[in-house]
């Protein structure tokens, strides 16, 4: 198996770029976009457990848009072979001194990259 294609590398990094600005602008369209629209798509998030696209979908329409910058302190973005990703990052958030991290696995789909998995978690 080909681990970081330079031209899957730079696909899947520029997807993540993309969801990273609106996750932190709070684009709730590019965010349902970027999710897999699958009940086989779950999210764990800080303070919830999503299963399916339709409850990821019902988070993000509901969540405060306030809160949301965060500047990222690590990133690593590996490929496997041509269809599947992971990107994992560490995260602090404005005004916070917890570090939040955050895992993503992503697919090629027929409508392009999308996440499939997601947890996010702050360390004590």
């Amino acid at each position: 198996m080909d681990v970081n294609l330079p031209e899957v590398l730079a696909e899947v990094t520029a997807v993540f770029e993309r969801y990273e600005q609106a996750l932190v602008s709070n684009d709730v369209p590019v965010l349902d976009e970027l999710f897999w629209n699958s009940p086989h798509t779950r999210r764990y998030g800080a303070g919830e457990n999503l299963y399916g696209f339709d409850a990821i979908q019902a988070f993000r329409a509901s969540r405060p848009a306030q809160g949301l910058a965060r500047t990222l302190l690590k990133t690593a973005i590996t490929t496997y072979g041509r269809d599947f990703a992971t990107a994992d990052c560490e995260f602090l958030r404005e005004g916070s001194s917890r570090t939040g991290r955050q895992s993503q696995t992503w697919m090629r789909t027929a409508e392009g990259w999308r996440v499939v998995a997601a947890h996010v978690s702050l360390l004590a």
